[in-house]
């Protein structure tokens, strides 16, 4: 067994945010794998699967999405909803916050409108105010074009997203007086060698996991709320079949399970 084998999987994704002095940018980076061992652990257990583009595609937009969770306030909740064409027809959701150290996400194909461009739905919550939405129209380019158009669109501030290899993932943002020149060159293996090659200073490092935390017991006060126009399935069936928007679970809703909820 090699030392690749032997080393433990952490429990969470850790993100550290780095200060990088004289250029005056933000340096978020993290190893994924820990978030991607729960994210292929929650397809087995309720039998879903990816196919492989949508399979790339969505642990990537994870990735970058918790890297700009982490470059934003503590107590924001946000979510991204892509309606794309390229590299095919899907649909992509990601949502998460910090106070629950969360992330999750689902890729999906069946009922998804036709677009001929890549659009992001973009939203951002914050306790006791209205939610903040930005709809931005994508290039037809990777995933790393989208998250630095967001920026530049949304922030309005110029970024780089870098995959890094062996799932590991990293955002460099622009803060005031930013050296644009010196982030616009960069190139992987740059960012790889950033800590001797520049000053830097860590600021603080969050952790996350892919999580929803949605239960069926979650999910019956719904049920209930529309039971009278599913009253022939259930009783044609005896269940109903609910499905999580937030990451894809599917849960059996009996009509005694219906009932438990009411009485109790």
């Amino acid at each position: 067994m090699t030392e690749a084998e032997q080393k433990p999987v952490e429990e969470f994704t850790k993100v550290e945010s780095i200060f990088v002095r004289g250029r005056n940018c933000l340096l978020l980076r993290a190893d994924f794998s820990p978030m991607f061992v729960d994210y292929y652990l929650h397809l087995m257990q309720h039998g879903l699967r990816n196919e492989e583009t949508e399979d790339t595609v969505l642990k990537k937009l994870l990735a970058y999405f918790t890297l700009h969770l982490v470059s934003r306030p503590w107590q924001e909740y946000h979510a991204w909803t892509f309606n794309v064409c390229t590299p095919r027809l899907a649909n992509y959701f990601i949502s998460g916050s910090s106070l629950t150290e969360d992330v999750v996400g689902r890729a999906f194909r069946e009922g998804v409108r036709e677009t001929d461009k890549n659009m992001l739905f973009a939203q951002n919550l914050l306790p006791n105010k209205e939610p903040q939405t930005s709809v931005i129209t994508l290039p037809q380019g990777p995933v790393e074009e989208w998250v630095q158009d967001f920026y530049r669109q949304s922030e309005q501030r110029q970024s780089r997203a870098f995959d890094l290899g062996e799932d590991k993932f990293a955002l460099i943002t622009a803060q005031p007086d930013a050296d644009h020149d010196w982030l616009q060159e960069l190139t992987a293996d740059d960012v790889r060698a950033i800590s001797e090659t520049e000053q830097t200073k860590l600021l603080e490092t969050r952790k996350f996991k892919f999580q929803c935390g949605c239960t069926v017991e979650k999910i019956l006060p719904v049920v209930r709320a529309m039971k009278h126009d599913f009253a022939d399935l259930l009783s044609e069936q005896g269940f109903l079949e609910i499905s999580c928007p937030r990451c894809g679970a599917t849960y059996k809703v009996t009509p005694e399970q219906v009932q438990s909820q009411e009485e109790s």
